[in-house]
């Protein structure tokens, strides 16, 4: 069987254990330097995977990461932290790895060995055909995330594959496949490092684009950024303070009055609207602070402004 890429050895990294410090970081440095263009390369797969979650949590659907190992872990870290940044629901976006919580923090042997272990998250989840899965695996062959895409696709799912190996089962089974060509690690076979950061841009990418296009982002502001703590109120007054041309003071009164919720703040600022108003304004437009701004009043909106005087 011919070793898939990611797994052969590195002729520019022979010798690696001989070297000193210096010239090991070098080493690593010019190897990571080539993840960037081969995820280029597939910047038309990954835009065509965004407006797929798109459409897909438009029309209240989620979005799924399968992965095991390092991919998984990835796929967890990049889940947990939109809720924070964005303003979703704690179910819009949900991660899962082989072997469960335990395997964020150390190894669980065989989890990822599993077909029917990958099927088994997405029936939990009840995963359905408005839903994305993502799955993510560098040898493309994980048994855990080829159950789940396969029981994903008969589902009716839309199936993205996410893969440093192009003629891979998990390339060939999805409905679009993601490939950047990473090629052999510098310590062969440790996909932790070049393929596991380029799965880290493109889950950055896949949600960061399809979060700015469901309008959750205002130019290129966090518009949705939770206010739990003092930094984070502190940086939501910021925002809008730059944002709206406002003082810090008329900021934070917005702010008071709309309960603390950032969107709604800053179309008071820019509409003049009541908090009411505003929130009916983003209603209206399903979240999209920018076409909230614009979007002609209905008439139950202008009662509300009306009422909010």
């Amino acid at each position: 069987m011919k070793t898939v890429k990611t797994e052969q050895q590195n002729p520019r990294t022979r010798g690696l254990d001989t070297k000193s410090s210096l010239e090991i970081v070098r080493i690593l440095n010019r190897e990571d330097a080539t993840v960037a263009a081969a995820v280029r390369r597939e910047l038309p797969n990954i835009a065509r995977a965004v407006d797929a979650i798109v459409a897909s949590l438009r029309t209240g659907g989620r979005l799924f990461y399968v992965g095991a190992g390092t991919s998984g872990r990835l796929a967890i870290l990049d889940a947990s932290e939109i809720p924070p940044t964005y303003g979703t629901a704690a179910d819009t976006v949900q991660a899962f790895i082989a072997g469960g919580e335990k395997a964020v923090r150390g190894a669980v042997e065989g989890a990822e060995d599993s077909v029917k272990d990958g099927a088994q998250v997405l029936i939990r989840a009840r995963a359905g055909k408005k839903d994305v899965v993502v799955g993510i695996a560098a040898s493309g062959t994980t048994p855990y995330v080829l159950g789940a895409i396969e029981w994903a696709k008969k589902r009716g799912c839309v199936t993205v594959g996410i893969t440093s190996n192009p003629n891979s089962p998990l390339a060939h089974a999805a409905k679009i496949a993601i490939t950047p060509q990473t090629g052999p690690e510098p310590v062969s076979g440790s996909t932790r490092m070049k393929a596991g950061t380029s799965q880290k841009m493109v889950l950055n990418m896949l949600s960061t684009a399809s979060m700015v296009r469901l309008g959750r982002v205002y130019d290129n502001w966090m518009m949705r950024v939770s206010l739990s703590n003092q930094k984070l109120r502190q940086r939501g007054v910021r925002i809008l303070q730059e944002v709206a041309g406002v003082s810090a003071s008329s900021a934070e009164h917005a702010l008071r009055q709309s309960g603390h919720d950032m969107p709604t703040a800053f179309v008071m600022l820019k509409t003049g609207n009541s908090a009411g108003a505003a929130r009916a304004r983003l209603k209206a437009t399903q979240g999209n602070v920018r076409k909230a701004i614009g979007v002609r009043m209905t008439n139950r909106a202008k009662g509300l402004r009306n009422r909010g005087k």
